[in-house]
């Protein structure tokens, strides 16, 4: 990738943040590697970056994270754009409580509705309303366009490139979720990166 503007550090940058932090803890504790911080510790300020950046999207449609996850989740399932709460609170990574929290909040602004299931006519669900709908719309496309100007940092093939090994080091630390996961007492959904 030689000659590509991305490759290098900008001239007189100097090192980053992670890279001074390291260095002083090389300095003050040479008796321990370090080098795990070299990754471990990009990642966790790039995601810090990052989320800032995805909720600056979110608030621009009057919405939390946690709202539009719910809202998202919704949409995805297809018609009629409704879902158990307890599967939403598994599609979403966040416990049955925080999950009713989340729909009051949604439901308040007329954004989602209660009702029994339209499938069964048994259970109860949660449902998109018609301004719940076109608010996600509007709020996915302008969150793609945005995870599209924070990826385009990369070239498509280091892209590639990072999203294999995410991809590889997730399915490795990730725990398992559905049956593998009740039987270890973890929620279905649960694990170290939610």
């Amino acid at each position: 990738m030689e000659g590509n503007s991305r490759d290098a550090v900008p001239e007189g940058a100097g090192p980053d943040h992670v890279a001074r932090i390291q260095a002083e803890w090389a300095r003050e504790r040479p008796d321990v590697d370090v080098s795990p911080q070299a990754v471990i510790g990009r990642l966790h300020r790039l995601g810090r970056l990052l989320t800032d950046r995805l909720d600056a999207v979110y608030a621009v449609h009057g919405l939390s994270e946690g709202e539009f996850d719910v809202l998202a989740a919704l949409r995805r399932a297809g018609e009629p754009f409704e879902r158990a709460p307890g599967e939403l609170a598994a599609h979403t990574m966040v416990t049955t409580g925080a999950m009713t929290k989340r729909i009051d909040r949604l439901q308040r602004a007329g954004l989602v509705d209660r009702r029994r299931s339209a499938a069964d006519g048994r259970g109860r669900v949660v449902a998109l309303t018609p301004a719940g709908r076109a608010l996600i719309d509007r709020a996915f496309t302008d969150h793609m366009r945005n995870e599209r100007r924070l990826l385009d940092a990369l070239d498509p093939a280091e892209a590639a490139e990072l999203e294999r090994l995410l991809t590889v080091w997730l399915g490795r630390v990730e725990p398992p979720t559905g049956a593998e996961s009740r039987g270890r007492g973890l929620p279905p959904g649960s694990g170290w990166a939610s």
